[in-house]
C-alpha cells in the first residue's frame, strides 16, 4: 500500500530527473556543437567596438565624424549614477544579485513564445544583450539564443559586472545610427552625458527596448508613456523620490536629432583624409576608431569657406539675375508654419539660405528664411538683379522691387542678421582656395568649391588649369640666375614669333594693347607686361627655363615647349601654385605641402606621425658644415651649428632640413619685386590690408577663362583660383584681379588679423644702388630722377650705355 502511494511520485521525480539530466546532456551535446562558433575568452577580452573615424583640425576642434555606426565609448565611471539606474530599472534590476541568465525571465518568454507559435518576447538580461549586440547576429533563432547564453555565460564568470555593464551600455543600439550611450546622448540632446536630466536619462533608457517604436523624435508620445514606465520602476527600486518622478515625468520630450558637433566646415578636406586613411589602413579606416589631427587651422579654414563663397557670389551678381529657383501661390493669410513646410524642402547651400517672397514693396520685398524667419530685402540687395542673357549681356537695371520678384518666389538670400537680407543666388562659377605654411608645407585651409555637398569635385588639388601671369615669377627667377636684375630693360612692343615646335606664327598681346618701349623687368612683373616676359623668357632660353622651374616643383615633361609657356600655358592645379610660391616666401627652401599631422589609434597611441622637411634658415652652413665633420652629432657641432643659426636652436638632421633650391638673394630680389605687385601693380587693390609685408601676382588666361592670385607673407602663402568647370569664360574684364584678388583679400584680412608685420632680413649679399627709371642703369647718387633698387652684388647694372651681362648675351645670340 505504501509502495503505491509512493510510486506515482517517485516515477515523477525520476522521469523529471532523466528530463533534466537528458536537459543537460543535450546542453552539453550544444555547448560543444556551437563552441567553435563561439568567440574565444581571448577575443572577448580584445574586443574591439566599431567607432567612427573622426577627423581634426590643429587646434583639435572636429571636422567631421565618418562611420556608418555613430560610438563613442565610454568608461563605466563616465556614465552618470543616475542614468546606469534609469537602465537597471527598464531592463534588469537584478543584474547585480543574479548569473548571466534570468531563468524565470527566459522560461516565461519561452512559454509565450510556444504559445504564440513565434519568438514572440525576449527574457535577456543585461549580460545577454552585451554578449548579443557584441558577438552575435541579431536574428530571433533557437540557436543564436543557445549561442548567446554561453557567450553570456562567459561574460559573467570572466569579467566583472561594472565591466559587463560598461560594454552593455557601449555597444546597445538607439536608433537614427546611435550606438552606445554617449552617441545616444549627442544625436537626441546634443550634449554630453553629464549634462543630461532625470527626464533624458529615463527617456533613454526607454528608447532600447524597441528603439524604432520609442523614438523620442519619431514617437514623441510613445517615448513619454516608455518613460513613464521607467521613472515609475526607478521610484519602486528607490533610485528617485516622487518628487523627482513627477518632475520628469511633465518634462517635454525635447529630443530632437543632432549631427555629431562640426566645430569647422571643411568637407573638402575630410574627404581628402578620409582617401588617405582608406589607402593606408583599408575599410577599418572608418570603424576602427581612429582620430586624425589635421594641419587646418580652424580659424583660418572658417576664413577661407566665407572668403570663396562671398567672393563667387559678388562675382555672380555681376553677370545678372537668373530667376526664382521656384514658385509657390500663397494664401491671404499664409502662416508661418505653412512657410516653412513651403522652404523647407530647399536645402541652404554654402552661407545660402533658401527664402519665400511674402510681400514685394517698391524698393523692397519681406521673405521668410528658412531657419531664420521674416527678413527684409533692401533695395541695395536687390538693385543688382538685372536679367542674365549671356555673361556679357545684361537687361536694364531694375527700377522697382517688383521688376525682380513676385510673390511666391522662392529664392537664395544671405543673411545678414538683425531681421536683414539680400536677394543671391547659387553662383555658376566655381573657385578653390590653398594656404599652407610655407615654412614646413603644412596646410592651413582648403577649399575645393562653392559648396562640397552640390560638387564634391576638389579644385584645389584636382582641377589642371592655366596660371597665366602667375606663372611668371618663376622664370623671371631664372633671368637674376642668368645675370639680369630687376633693372634690366626689355622692349614692350608688338612681336611675332615662331619656333620652338611652333608651325603657325604667333602674335601675342598685352592687355588693352598697350605698349610702352623699354620697360625695366620690375615693371614688366609689376604690371604683367606680356610682351616683355616673352622677350625675357627668349633671352634666357627655353631649355633652361624648362630645367630651372622644376627646382619649384614643376614636372618638365608637362611643360609645353614653346614661347606660350612664357603666359602660363602649362596645366597646374591650385596646390601645385602655392607650393611653388612658398618657395619665394620661405626665403628659398622646396617645401611638400602636407594635411595630416599624426594619427591617434582608439586606445590613445600615435601610430603616424607627419616628419616634414622644414625651411631651416642658418642650416645652409649647417650642411655644409656636416659634410666636413665625421660625427654629426658631437657636441662641438651642436653648438657650432647653433650659433651659426644665431637662435640657440638643437642641430637638425639633414633628413629634416628643406633642400634651398634658389638662393636668398634671388629669393629676395623676386619677393621685392612681387611686393611692387601690390604696391603699383595688378595687385593694388591688396593695399587695403594696410601692410607692408605681403607680396604675390595675379593671373588670368586667354578669353578670361581662369583668374589667379599668389599671395604671400613670410609665414603665410594662398592661391585662390576661380573660373567655370568647362572652361568658359569668366567675362570680359573679369582678371585675376577682379576676381580672385578679392577672395584673397577676405581671407588674408582674418588670416593676418593680430600678425605683426615682417619682412624677411636682407641677405648680405644685396645692395642697393640708384639707377634710372627709363634706362634701369646706373646713375649717381646727386641724379634727380634717379631711385632705388635692389641687386646681388655678383649681378649690378652698367653705367649709361652699359650691355645686358655677357652670359645673356650668349643666351640670346641663341635664340633670337
Amino acid at each position: 500500500m505504501k509502495w503505491k502511494l509512493f510510486r506515482i511520485p517517485a516515477i515523477l521525480v525520476t522521469g523529471l530527473a532523466l528530463v533534466v539530466l537528458g536537459g543537460l546532456y543535450a546542453y552539453a551535446c550544444t555547448y560543444v556543437y556551437l563552441d567553435p562558433s563561439l568567440p574565444t575568452l581571448s577575443q572577448m577580452r580584445h574586443v574591439k567596438l566599431e567607432v567612427p573615424l573622426r577627423i581634426y583640425t590643429t587646434g583639435r576642434r572636429l571636422i567631421s565624424q565618418i562611420g556608418v555606426e555613430q560610438r563613442t565609448p565610454v568608461r563605466f565611471d563616465q556614465v552618470p549614477l543616475g542614468l546606469r539606474e534609469a537602465f537597471l530599472a527598464a531592463e534588469d534590476h537584478l543584474f547585480y544579485q543574479e548569473g548571466a541568465i534570468n531563468l524565470g525571465s527566459l522560461l516565461r518568454a519561452t512559454l509565450v513564445d510556444v504559445i504564440e507559435g513565434r519568438k514572440a518576447q525576449g527574457g535577456s538580461t543585461i549580460t545577454m544583450e552585451a554578449a548579443r549586440n557584441l558577438f552575435l547576429t541579431l536574428n530571433k533563432t533557437w540557436r543564436r539564443k543557445l549561442q548567446e547564453s554561453f557567450v553570456a555565460y562567459r561574460l559573467d564568470h570572466h569579467f566583472t559586472k561594472n565591466k559587463v555593464f560598461q560594454l552593455y551600455l557601449n555597444v546597445i543600439y538607439f536608433g537614427e545610427r546611435a550606438y552606445g550611450v554617449a552617441a545616444a546622448a549627442q544625436t537626441y540632446y546634443g550634449k554630453p552625458l553629464d549634462r543630461l536630466t532625470l527626464a533624458e536619462e529615463a527617456t533613454l533608457a526607454g528608447i532600447v527596448q524597441a528603439p524604432s517604436l520609442y523614438n523620442p523624435i519619431v514617437h514623441p508620445h510613445l517615448a513619454a508613456m516608455r518613460r513613464s514606465y521607467v521613472l515609475t520602476r526607478m521610484l519602486d527600486l528607490g533610485y528617485i523620490n516622487a518628487a523627482e518622478a513627477r518632475a520628469a515625468d511633465q518634462a517635454p520630450i525635447a529630443a530632437r536629432l543632432h549631427a555629431p558637433r562640426v566645430a569647422v566646415q571643411a568637407p573638402y578636406v575630410a574627404e581628402m583624409v578620409l582617401q588617405r586613411m582608406l589607402k593606408r589602413f583599408g575599410p577599418a579606416a572608418e570603424t576602427a576608431g581612429y582620430r586624425v589631427y589635421t594641419t587646418v587651422d580652424g580659424r583660418l579654414q572658417v576664413a577661407a569657406q566665407r572668403a570663396v563663397q562671398l567672393g563667387l557670389i559678388a562675382y555672380d551678381r555681376r553677370h545678372g539675375y537668373r530667376g526664382p529657383i521656384g514658385r509657390t501661390v500663397l494664401s491671404a493669410r499664409v502662416t508661418p508654419a505653412q512657410l516653412h513646410t513651403l522652404v523647407d524642402e530647399y536645402g541652404p547651400i554654402g552661407v545660402l539660405s533658401p527664402a519665400v517672397v511674402t510681400r514685394v514693396g517698391r524698393k523692397s520685398a519681406t521673405v521668410y528664411v528658412r531657419s531664420h524667419g521674416f527678413a527684409r530685402i533692401g533695395w541695395g540687395g536687390l538693385v543688382w538683379a538685372r536679367k542674365e542673357y549671356s555673361v556679357d549681356a545684361l537687361g536694364p537695371v531694375p527700377k522697382t522691387a517688383g521688376d525682380v520678384l513676385s510673390r511666391g518666389d522662392v529664392v537664395y538670400v544671405v543673411w545678414k542678421g538683425g531681421r536683414a537680407a539680400e536677394l543671391a543666388q547659387v553662383p555658376q562659377a566655381q573657385a578653390a582656395l590653398v594656404s599652407l605654411n610655407p615654412d614646413d608645407g603644412a596646410i592651413a585651409a582648403l577649399v575645393g568649391g562653392f559648396d562640397y555637398f552640390t560638387s564634391k569635385f576638389n579644385r584645389a588639388t584636382e582641377a589642371l588649369r592655366q596660371p597665366g601671369s602667375g606663372f611668371k615669377p618663376f622664370y623671371y627667377s631664372g633671368a637674376l640666375q642668368q645675370g639680369y636684375t630687376a633693372s634690366s630693360t626689355f622692349l614692350d612692343a608688338p612681336l611675332v614669333t615662331g619656333g620652338y615646335g611652333s608651325e603657325t606664327t604667333w602674335r601675342p598681346v598685352n592687355y588693352g594693347d598697350r605698349f610702352g618701349g623699354p620697360v625695366r623687368m620690375r615693371v614688366a612683373l609689376a604690371h604683367s607686361i606680356n610682351l616683355v616676359s616673352i622677350r625675357i623668357l627668349r633671352a634666357i632660353g627655353l631649355p633652361f627655363v624648362t630645367r630651372y622651374v622644376a627646382r619649384f616643383g614643376f614636372d618638365p615633361k608637362t611643360l609645353p615647349q614653346n614661347l606660350t609657356l612664357a603666359l602660363g600655358s602649362l596645366d597646374v592645379t591650385p596646390m601645385q601654385m602655392a607650393t611653388g610660391y612658398a618657395v619665394f616666401a620661405n626665403g628659398g627652401y622646396r617645401v611638400k605641402p602636407f594635411l595630416i599631422d599624426r594619427i591617434v589609434n582608439a586606445a590613445g597611441k600615435v601610430v603616424w606621425q607627419a616628419t616634414p622637411r622644414i625651411a631651416c634658415h642658418g642650416c645652409d652652413q649647417q650642411a655644409s658644415l656636416s659634410s666636413l665633420t665625421p660625427a654629426a652629432n658631437t657636441k662641438a657641432l651642436l653648438a657650432e651649428a647653433s650659433a651659426l643659426r644665431g637662435d640657440g636652436a638643437q642641430y637638425m638632421p639633414p633628413d629634416q632640413i628643406a633642400p634651398r633650391v634658389i638662393s636668398a638673394d634671388n629669393d629676395y630680389i623676386m619677393t621685392s619685386m612681387m611686393h611692387s605687385v601690390i604696391q603699383f601693380g595688378t595687385g593694388m587693390a591688396a593695399r587695403s590690408l594696410g601692410r607692408d609685408d605681403i607680396a604675390g601676382k595675379t593671373g588670368t588666361t586667354n578669353n578670361f577663362t581662369n583668374a589667379w592670385f599668389n599671395g604671400f607673407t613670410p609665414h603665410l602663402v594662398a592661391v585662390v583660383w576661380a573660373g567655370f568647370d568647362d572652361n568658359q569664360s569668366l567675362g570680359y574684364g573679369e582678371q585675376g584681379a577682379a576676381v580672385a584678388l578679392p577672395i584673397w583679400i577676405r581671407f588674408m584680412r582674418v588670416a593676418l588679423t593680430g600678425v605683426p608685420q615682417w619682412r624677411r632680413p636682407q641677405p648680405p649679399g644685396i645692395v642697393r644702388l640708384r639707377v634710372s627709371p627709363r634706362t634701369g642703369l646706373l646713375v649717381s647718387d646727386e641724379n634727380p630722377d634717379g631711385i632705388e633698387e635692389v641687386f646681388m652684388a655678383n649681378h649690378l647694372p652698367g653705367g649709361s650705355g652699359a650691355q645686358p651681362p655677357t652670359m645673356s648675351q650668349g643666351a640670346a645670340a641663341s635664340i633670337f
